[in-house]
């Protein structure tokens, strides 16, 4: 729970007379009645507020945020009870609005609501009521929620960077000189230099980006802003893919932080391994590369395997550099793999067919059957199985309302699934939050998404796919075999998720 120092000179006397009791007693009920007492002494302090609600919730058995809504509903009598003694108290309202907020329970907006209508300037409630209208689907309410936290806190960089951010897809010339701006009025926050991490990390060009990074880097050093330090590594990596040199030189200035001295290194293998290959020694560069391992979810991953490919090729090994090529295609396709390994396919006297049958093969060793399910429908009566979609691909997620990666990862699906025929192809969203469920109609009338919403209250399908968290992603060929899993999508590899499903459908037409 957030701790805030707002208290009035009486208020601290009453905390701290609240901190000798807890100090001289385990009684929990004699602990909460005390912060009962200070929250009626001081109604609308919030910091009295947030003090007793985390004290009830530690007082119930097996309280979690799994559960966190009814343990909060508990509560709900009390602030009723409050609310009408204390009328003209916003943060009444606000902390049983905010408490609900923070389990994401669609309980929240009318708390809220009934703060701001009682202090139109309470910014954190507006910012909550934006996180809110997310769930709810409304983006165009948050964006306006946000927009009055902002004007509330004009001296808070965070509702300033929120506020930007909501504008990245709507009005991508307004995101972009919002970050600016961020950046401008807010020098020494670290939201100044999130706003310019997000703007160079969403970038689809790479010279915009390496602006961003670098003008990142200038504005808030990397020694002392986390947020820079985490854009420096795409400014890596975009220097190790076009000129190592700089990469190099990026690295050694940051030596002196974790994990920049192996970076250091690998930059120097890569060097090595371009001079080796300019100079005809292959064997070298190979010798080199065999060296080199990458972090499992390294973007230079790519980059490594057309090296390889390219100096087992010059070495006479044009079979070795055709089988890596395959092997990384067969799990994450991209068109410049996919040109590479056709070069060197014709190289060895394989056509298409052939190439496709070796790609299958290898994604045979870990394709197996989907595991069935059967879960009631949001939008419509009845159950939906999986056995309902036999004969298209479908792309499979698990979600729930108020996990922001699955929201941000949304677009980026649709973006994909409307390349293709419904008729070929089903989009289907299983929720695992059923107290959430009361934002999954609005949600998906609100923002338009075409998946298929299915409720999983018994949790069956998220154990028989094994889920550990969300979003957790799978792709299901025609016939109801499990083919890919485990990736995520967003706005630089949108091309993978179409060639896969594009590879599935081309298979089951053959």
């Amino acid at each position: 729970m957030k701790k805030r120092n707002i208290l009035g000179a009486g208020l601290a006397l009453g905390l701290m007379a609240v901190t000798n009791v807890n100090a001289q007693t385990k009684n929990e009920n004699s602990d909460l009645q005390q912060l009962k007492a200070v929250v009626a002494s001081h109604p609308d302090s919030l910091e009295a507020h947030q003090r007793f609600i985390e004290a009830f919730r530690k007082s119930i058995p097996g309280a979690s945020f799994r559960n966190a809504d009814s343990v909060t509903s508990l509560l709900a009598g009390q602030y009723a009870a409050w609310m009408k003694k204390y009328p003209k108290a916003a943060n009444v309202a606000f902390a049983i609005g905010e408490a609900y907020a923070d389990a994401e329970s669609p309980k929240a907006k009318t708390y809220l609501l009934q703060a701001v209508k009682i202090n139109p300037q309470l910014a954190k409630a507006w910012r909550d009521l934006a996180f809110d209208a997310e769930r709810w689907g409304n983006e165009s309410m948050s964006r306006e929620y946000m927009g009055k936290a902002a004007a509330a806190a004009p001296d808070d960089p965070s509702y300033a960077f929120y506020h930007a951010m909501d504008f990245e897809h709507v009005d991508p010339g307004k995101w972009r000189n919002m970050i600016y701006d961020l950046a401008k009025r807010f020098p020494q926050s670290e939201r100044g230099a999130q706003g310019l991490y997000w703007l160079g990390a969403r970038s689809n060009d790479t010279t915009e980006k390496v602006k961003v990074f670098e003008q990142l880097k200038a504005a808030y050093p990397p020694e002392k802003f986390s947020w820079s330090s985490g854009g420096m590594d795409g400014l890596y990596n975009i220097y190790m893919n076009t000129t190592p040199g700089k990469a190099l030189e990026l690295a050694t200035s940051l030596s002196n932080l974790e994990g920049w001295k192996a970076k250091d290194t690998l930059a120097r293998k890569f060097i090595s391994v371009h001079q080796a290959l300019d100079n005809h020694q292959y064997q070298q560069a190979g010798e080199i590369l065999r060296g080199i391992r990458l972090p499992r979810y390294s973007s230079l991953k790519n980059a490594l395997v057309l090296l390889t490919a390219q100096a087992a090729h010059g070495a006479g090994n044009t079979a070795e550099a055709y089988r890596g090529l395959t092997e990384l295609y067969a799990k994450e396709p991209t068109d410049a793999i996919k040109a590479a390994l056709d070069n060197y396919s014709k190289l060895l006297g394989k056509n298409e067919n052939d190439v496709s049958k070796d790609v299958w093969a290898i994604r045979a060793q870990t394709t197996k059957p989907a595991p069935g399910f059967n879960l009631p429908q949001y939008l419509q009566s009845g159950n939906a199985s999986l056995e309902h979609f036999k004969g298209k691909v479908v792309l499979l997620t698990f979600w729930f309302p108020g996990c922001g990666p699955c929201r941000g990862e949304f677009p980026h699906f649709q973006n994909v699934i409307n390349k293709f025929s419904k008729d070929e192809v089903v989009y289907v969203g299983i929720n695992v939050a059923m107290d959430q469920d009361p934002y999954v109609r609005p949600f998906m009338k609100g923002t338009g998404y075409s998946f298929i919403p299915l409720r999983d209250e018994k949790e069956e399908a998220q154990k028989a796919y094994k889920v550990r968290g969300e979003p957790s992603n799978f792709l299901i060929d025609q016939h109801g075999q499990l083919v890919f899993a485990d990736f995520r999508t967003d706005g630089s590899n949108e091309q993978t998720l179409e060639l896969m499903i594009g590879s599935l459908l081309s298979k089951g037409k053959n």
